[in-house]
């Protein structure tokens, strides 16, 4: 598959048209343009005028068209709007009324939702556990327990816990995370009195509610002795969507004190530990596929657009997929990604993975890269050609044009 070529280079147009936006009940036209949704129904996320106030909507259709959530908040002064295209065909026009929703009784429990708890933050799907946004222990952050499709666990849940039949080695590799092992010649992907530190400053919820989720974080790349080597922020999101779970991770490292160099290792940079039941090692059914269709060891450090990893927990058939955005540092990303349970994109390890030029990479003072990643958590196998098109819409997701009247 070549991403690049894919045909959601054109990609959908969602025209919404506002005509009373000071009225507590907005009119507006919905007109999709394009090719259609996602399988999946991801939400789009868009950039709106600052007349619509921020709160969670409801619409309320004309001529049949389904009613549909939708969220408008704030993020960096700017006013965002996000819902779903689900059932919107394109070339068609919706007109819609958007009418407030009240937050309290079942309402409270719709969506995506942060919950504190002591130093972390619980995050809720429908009023159940997700995932847990943990700085509580180890050397950096990490969610844990990831909970996909079915309400169990899609990660591994050692070192955190003990849970038979579970493997016990590298508890370093904490369920999701991201870091490297080699910053400045600073190892903050192990966990020994010499490995560095990422130490969260501050974190900001940015949105909660029946479309998605968001949280910001600021965290610090502290070495032995105090140094602090760079600065990240982390843009987490979590989607409510159809049948899977969809968590994105954006991170914008910032070399804030000098230049700042990764280095050429394996041993990086975001990962996940699948539950042990699906690695591949243990013959019940494990399977690695990436975009290009190599399978299981071969496609350890190979560069593809997304791998997907599936296998058994339980009685249940699951699958984790990882998707890498065109504009992530050095897309299409090499892998690091094991037989034994280790799922890792990382874009450094060149030597480690036999390609002939190194992998290091110098971050000037000042500078910033981004590594942008999809996590979806699926129910059973996936077809690549599904993958294919999560990919796409992904990669070129729907377009929100907005004019006020």
């Amino acid at each position: 598959m070549s991403p690049t070529k894919s045909p959601w280079a054109t990609a959908l147009a969602l025209t919404l048209v506002c005509a009373c936006a000071a009225r507590c009940d907005e009119r507006f036209l919905l007109t999709l343009k394009g090719t259609d949704p996602s399988p999946d129904q991801t939400p789009v996320i868009a950039t709106i005028p600052n007349s619509t106030p921020v709160g969670v909507y409801e619409t309320s259709p004309a001529s049949g068209e389904p009613s549909r959530a939708i969220q408008v908040f704030d993020e960096g002064g700017e006013r965002r709007i996000a819902l779903s295209t689900a059932k919107l065909r394109p070339g068609h026009a919706y007109p819609i009324t958007l009418r407030p929703v009240d937050a309290s009784g079942e309402n409270a429990r719709r969506g995506v939702h942060f919950r504190p708890s002591s130093k972390n933050l619980i995050v809720t799907l429908d009023g159940e556990p997700f995932t847990e946004y943990r700085v509580d222990v180890g050397n950096k952050p990490f969610l844990d327990p990831v909970i996909g499709p079915g309400g169990v666990s899609y990660t591994r849940a050692f070192p955190m816990r003990k849970v038979n039949g579970e493997d016990h080695d590298h508890p370093h590799q904490r369920s999701f995370w991201f870091t490297h092992g080699e910053v400045d010649g600073v190892d903050f992907w192990a966990e020994t009195p010499k490995s560095g530190v990422i130490r969260e400053l501050d974190r900001q919820i940015v949105a909660a509610g029946p479309v998605l989720g968001r949280l910001i974080t600021h965290n610090e790349w502290i070495a032995p002795g105090g140094r602090v080597v760079c600065a990240d922020t982390r843009t987490w999101t979590f989607l409510s969507t159809n049948e899977t779970r969809i968590i994105d991770l954006d991170v914008t490292i910032k070399a804030t004190s000098g230049p700042v160099v990764f280095g050429d290792t394996k041993e990086g940079s975001f990962g996940l530990r699948v539950a042990s039941s699906m690695d591949v090692n243990r013959k019940k059914g494990g399977k690695i596929t990436n975009a290009e269709g190599l399978v299981d060891d071969q496609a350890w450090g190979k560069p593809s657009p997304w791998v997907d990893y599936t296998g058994p927990i339980g009685d249940q058939s699951a699958g984790i997929a990882i998707l890498n955005h065109p504009t992530s540092f050095r897309y299409p990303t090499t892998w690091h990604v094991r037989t034994y349970g280790l799922f890792a994109a990382n874009p450094f390890g060149y030597h480690d993975f036999g390609r002939s030029e190194r992998g290091d990479y110098t971050l000037p003072k000042g500078e910033s890269i981004t590594f942008r990643h999809r996590v979806i958590l699926h129910a059973g196998p996936t077809e690549p050609k599904t993958l294919a098109r999560e990919f796409a819409a992904y990669a070129h997701p729907p377009q929100v044009v907005v004019e006020t009247r």
